[in-house]
C-alpha cells in the first residue's frame, strides 16, 4: 500500500487537503480514504491513464529554448485534485467580482476624467511612466466602460490559510483551456469521485464566454460573427486559442485573414468572399494588433483595427489599453482603488507590497533584499524576478543596481510560505506548493469560474509554478458538502 497519510508531513504549513498528519479535512475525507486503499500498481495505472488521456486529447504547451527553439510538450498533470469547500469559494468569488469591477472603473477613469489622479488616490507620475498606457485610447470608453472582459487573477494561500491576490492578468490572460481539459482528464481517471462528491462544474465556461462575447456585438443580430485572433501556431498558447475557438464554434483567424474596408468595418476572408466580423477575442498583445497605430512592422495584426473599434463597428476583448492595470505597481494600489470607486474594503487582500518608486519603501527593500521577492512591473510567467531567500549575494547586488537604475519598474513582497497539497511523486505523496488562477468574465453580468487553473511546483521546496519553468497542474474541485 503506497499512501499513508500518517507519514504525510504538513508541519507548520497550511495544506489544502490534510489538516494535520493523518487527519484529512472534512471535505477531503472521501478522496483521502479512496487514495489510501490504492496499491502501487493501481496508482501507476491511474497515472498511466492520465498520460494516455493527455496524449489522446492532444493537450500540449509550448516552451522556448535558446538551443532547441520552440518545443511542444505534453501537459504536466498531477492526478491528485485540489479541493476547496464551496462555502469558502463563495466569499472568494465575491472578492474577485469586486476586484474586477473596480479595475474596470479604474481603467475607464484613466483614459477619461482621471479622477483617481486628481483626488490623490493614484500618482500621476506612475501613469506617465506606464508602459501599457496607450495614448491612442484617451477619451474613448468601450460599451458599459468594460475594458477587461476576461481577467485571470492569481490567488495564493499562506501558511496561516489566508487567501491573497498575488497579481491580476488583464491583457491576454491564458490557461483556461487547461482548467477545462484537467477536468476532462480527471473524469476519466477518477470517475468514482464524481459520483461521491458534488463537484461544481467548469464545463460551461466556453458557453459563458461565447454569450459574453455575443453581448458585445455592435450589430443587433441573432448570431454575431465572433472570431478568435491568434498570432499563429508558433505562439506558446496556440493550443488554447484553437481549443476555445472550437469549443465556442467561432472561427480561428490570423491577422492576414481579416481586413478593414473603407466603411471602417472588419471583414473576414472566406471562400465565399468577405464576411463581416462583429467581435474579436484577440490573443495578440496591444503593440502588434494594428500596424497603422502601433508597431508598423507587425505581421500579426490588422491594419485599421483600432479605427474600426473606435468607430463602434467591431468589439475587441480585451480592449486595447486594458493592460495599464496589469502593471504590478498598479497592483499595490488596488485595495485603495476598491475603496475609492466602490466605497468598500477589499474582500481579498493583496500580498503586502513595497513600491520601489517610494524612497522609504525602496530603502527598506534594498536593505532586506535577501528576504524579498522582487518583481518587474510588466513581466509575466515568472521571468525577470528575484526570489531573495533562494538567491546568492551576486543576484542580490544585481537587483539592487536594477532597482536603483529604474525604481518605477520594481515592486517587492515578503516571501510568502505558500500552502501545499498532496502531489504524486512516484507512488508516494509529498506536499508541493501551489497557486490558483480563476477566470472572471465581465459583460452584462460578472461570472467567475468555479475554481480555476491550479498550478503546482513539482520540485520539492520550489514556489515556481509556471509550466514554462517546470511547474505542473491539478484539477480544482469546488465541493458542496451536505449539511450535517
Amino acid at each position: 500500500m503506497a499512501i499513508r497519510w500518517g507519514n504525510y508531513k504538513v508541519s507548520h504549513l497550511h495544506d489544502e487537503l490534510i489538516e494535520k498528519a493523518g487527519k484529512p479535512r472534512d471535505y477531503s475525507q472521501d478522496l483521502c480514504d479512496y487514495l489510501y486503499a490504492l496499491s502501487d500498481k493501481e496508482i501507476n495505472e491511474l497515472k498511466a491513464a492520465s498520460e494516455s488521456a493527455i496524449h489522446t486529447m492532444g493537450i500540449t504547451f509550448r516552451v522556448y529554448h535558446q538551443e532547441e527553439g520552440s518545443i511542444d510538450r505534453a501537459w504536466p498533470f498531477d492526478i491528485l485534485p485540489r479541493l476547496i469547500d464551496a462555502k469558502e469559494w463563495a466569499e472568494i468569488e465575491r472578492g474577485l467580482k469586486q476586484r474586477v469591477k473596480a479595475l474596470n472603473m479604474f481603467i475607464d477613469d484613466l483614459y477619461n476624467d482621471q479622477n483617481a489622479i486628481k483626488d490623490g488616490i493614484f500618482p500621476a507620475d506612475l501613469l506617465k511612466n506606464s508602459k501599457n498606457f496607450l495614448k491612442e485610447c484617451k477619451g474613448f470608453s468601450p460599451p458599459h466602460g468594460i475594458w477587461a472582459h476576461i481577467c485571470g487573477s492569481d490567488l495564493v494561500r499562506d501558511d496561516k490559510g489566508q487567501v491573497y491576490v498575488l497579481e491580476d492578468n488583464l491583457r491576454v490572460p491564458s490557461g483556461v483551456s487547461y482548467m477545462l481539459e484537467n477536468r476532462q482528464v480527471m473524469k476519466r481517471v477518477l470517475p468514482e469521485m464524481f459520483q461521491k462528491y458534488n463537484i461544481l462544474p467548469v464545463d460551461d465556461y466556453p458557453s459563458q464566454l461565447y454569450d459574453m462575447l455575443a453581448e458585445m456585438s455592435p450589430r443587433d443580430i441573432e448570431e454575431p460573427e465572433i472570431v478568435v485572433l491568434t498570432p499563429g501556431i508558433y505562439n506558446s498558447a496556440y493550443f488554447e486559442h484553437a481549443y476555445l475557438a472550437q469549443q465556442m464554434g467561432a472561427e480561428l483567424v490570423e491577422g492576414t485573414d481579416l481586413v478593414v474596408e473603407d466603411d471602417d468595418c472588419v471583414y473576414m476572408r472566406t471562400i465565399n468572399g468577405l464576411a463581416r466580423v462583429d467581435v474579436i477575442y484577440r490573443r495578440i498583445d496591444d503593440w502588434f494588433i494594428d500596424p497603422e497605430v502601433f508597431s508598423p512592422d507587425s505581421m500579426l495584426g490588422v491594419s485599421g483595427l483600432i479605427r474600426a473599434w473606435k468607430a463602434g463597428n467591431v468589439a475587441l476583448a480585451n480592449a486595447p489599453g486594458s493592460g495599464v492595470a496589469d502593471d504590478k505597481v498598479v497592483y499595490a494600489y488596488v485595495p485603495a482603488l476598491i475603496e475609492y470607486y466602490l466605497g468598500e474594503e477589499a474582500i481579498i487582500p493583496n500580498v503586502p507590497t513595497y513600491k520601489c518608486n517610494n524612497k522609504k519603501e525602496r530603502d527598506y527593500v534594498l536593505e532586506n533584499i535577501e528576504k524579498m521577492v522582487v518583481k518587474p512591473a510588466n513581466e509575466s510567467g515568472g521571468y525577470g524576478m528575484l526570489i531573495g531567500p533562494h538567491s546568492d549575494k551576486k543576484e542580490h547586488d544585481k537587483f539592487r543596481k536594477l532597482i536603483k537604475a529604474n525604481p518605477r519598474n520594481y515592486v517587492a513582497q515578503p516571501m510568502l510560505i505558500l500552502s501545499t497539497a498532496p502531489t504524486m511523486v512516484g507512488t508516494k505523496v509529498e506536499p508541493r506548493h501551489l497557486d490558483l488562477r480563476p477566470f472572471i468574465l465581465s459583460g452584462k453580468d460578472v461570472t467567475v469560474t468555479t475554481g480555476g487553473l491550479t498550478r503546482v511546483a513539482l520540485e520539492k521546496g520550489s514556489t515556481v509554478v509556471n509550466s514554462s519553468q517546470g511547474g505542473g497542474s491539478k484539477d480544482t474541485w469546488i465541493v458542496q458538502m451536505e449539511e450535517k
